[in-house]
């Protein structure tokens, strides 16, 4: 079992920044990919920004530019550097990683998720 804590999340004004934090432990030998969802009222979960072990990063298309994901593989977090946060924005975040090979097989874990508000 792999466990994901969140932190980070709050208010925030149109344009400004927030930064998110997840840290995993438990059976962690081999996260693969550690990434952040998001969902809005009424919509369903979408990626947001994803990392693997080797650095290679994807985003969604409506945050590119704005969001950075980075990873720190020696203490098992991935953060998310939001900025020019604009009221879309605001959703429930979710910390993810995918722990495995494709030889094994993969699982897949969540957070409990961080509300995130960009609100005047």
């Amino acid at each position: 079992q792999v466990q994901l804590v969140e932190s980070g999340g709050g208010l925030v004004q149109p344009g400004g920044s927030l930064r998110l934090s997840c840290a995993a432990s438990g059976s962690i030998a081999n996260i693969y990919a550690m990434g952040w969802y998001r969902q809005a009222p009424g919509k369903q979960r979408e990626l947001v920004a994803r990392i693997t072990s080797g650095g290679y990063t994807s985003y969604a298309d409506s945050v590119k530019g704005g969001f950075t994901i980075s990873r720190d593989n020696a203490k098992n977090t991935v953060d998310l550097q939001m900025n020019s946060l604009i009221p879309e924005d605001t959703a429930v975040y979710y910390c993810h990683t995918t722990v495995g090979s494709a030889v094994a097989g993969f699982n897949y874990y969540w957070g409990q998720g961080t509300q995130v508000t960009v609100s005047s």
